[in-house]
């Protein structure tokens, strides 16, 4: 496929976390870029964090391996050692099964931005690190539940309903 234009990729927000989770990754959107290629076997994002976003809610995943590098901008990124100051060209890696929980912050008051790339499986499983909370996706289905499986409850994912 011939150089890709990123002018010409949608860029979307929003997340797939229950209740009012869902609001500790606004300011983050992301372009689909290996979808936009074509690409099947792996994933390619470049996620655009607002100044004070995260990239996610800590986590870890158990079928998936996870590569980010930074593309522009200066983000923190906060793992199970600490946090660590990323700038353009600076990379992690998270393989698959790895209990390092991990996320991105912007901490800056520009935009930033970073490329990930990771493994498409049929099905995942996700840990939360700092939540009681684990994510089952299967045919592109989304189940949060707490660690053990049982349900969340309206107090663990922020909602008053």
């Amino acid at each position: 496929m011939p150089k890709l234009d990123l002018s010409q990729i949608a860029t979307t927000g929003g997340s797939t976390y229950p209740g009012k989770l869902a609001e500790s990754v606004e300011g983050r959107t992301s372009q689909r870029l290996g979808d936009a290629a074509g690409i099947s076997q792996f994933g390619v994002n470049l996620v655009h964090l607002e100044p004070g976003a995260l990239s996610s809610l800590r986590h870890y995943h158990m079928e998936q391996d996870e590569f980010v590098m930074v593309t522009a901008g200066a983000l923190v990124l906060v793992d199970d050692a600490g946090e660590h100051e990323m700038n353009p060209g600076d990379c992690a890696a998270f393989p698959k099964g790895d209990a390092n929980g991990h996320h991105l912050i912007n901490k800056s008051d520009a935009l930033a931005s970073f490329l990930v790339i990771g493994t498409r499986t049929e099905s995942e499983t996700a840990f939360y690190s700092d939540l009681d909370m684990m994510v089952k996706v299967a045919n592109g289905a989304f189940t949060f539940t707490r660690k053990d499986g049982s349900p969340l409850t309206a107090d663990q994912i922020g909602d008053d309903t």
